[in-house]
């Protein structure tokens, strides 16, 4: 029986699954050659560095939240859906949320250096359009609600049994009116 090529994908697809069953702190060599079905050896030919193969992992997570929320998002409601895609994300995938969440991010120094690399950058257009605010106002809005699903949801990725989907989205549109209701003050 001829031996099986391990490629570099199949490193990183078997990591990536581990993390999203598991958690990021499962990815070990040991794991991912269990996972594959061959020695260690092919592993770390490919992984000079576990650090490199979690950046590609975080890599990898980060691609499939982006397709997970445009998946999930109403069209016609932009701004709410994607807050609910988020905290949906959190119960469907808690490990990949995490480590979506958790990961470290180089460069910030500031909430505004974290809105613009985490942010749509036409999203606060959107909103502005649509609430009739100033497109200053809708970034705050916006970032006031990224930090406030960000921390529901990693409430709710770690909870157990769990709060009720519904309860973390009645508290998320509480959160929305207080906080419209401040950039609509500050407005005038």
């Amino acid at each position: 029986m001829p031996k099986q090529r391990i490629t570099k994908e199949m490193v990183v697809d078997a990591a990536f699954e581990i993390a999203r069953n598991s958690g990021m702190e499962q990815v070990m060599v040991k794991n991912i050659a269990d996972k594959i079905g061959c020695s260690v050896q092919p592993i770390y030919s490919y992984c000079k560095n576990m650090n490199g193969l979690r950046q590609d992992v975080i890599e990898q997570v980060n691609h499939f939240i982006q397709e997970y929320v445009v998946s999930h998002i109403n069209k016609d409601d932009l701004f709410h859906s994607t807050g609910k895609s988020y905290i949906r994300l959190a119960q469907e995938e808690p490990h990949l949320f995490r480590i979506f969440i958790l990961h470290q991010r180089v460069g910030i120094s500031s909430l505004n250096d974290l809105y613009q690399s985490e942010a749509n950058p036409h999203t606060a257009e959107v909103i502005a359009k649509e609430l009739n605010i100033s497109v200053e106002r809708a970034k705050q809005l916006h970032l006031n609600m990224l930090i406030y699903t960000i921390g529901i949801g990693t409430i709710f990725s770690v909870t157990t049994p769990g709060i009720s989907t519904d309860e973390i989205y009645t508290q998320q549109e509480v959160a929305y009116e207080a906080f419209l209701k401040q950039a609509l003050r500050n407005e005038e």
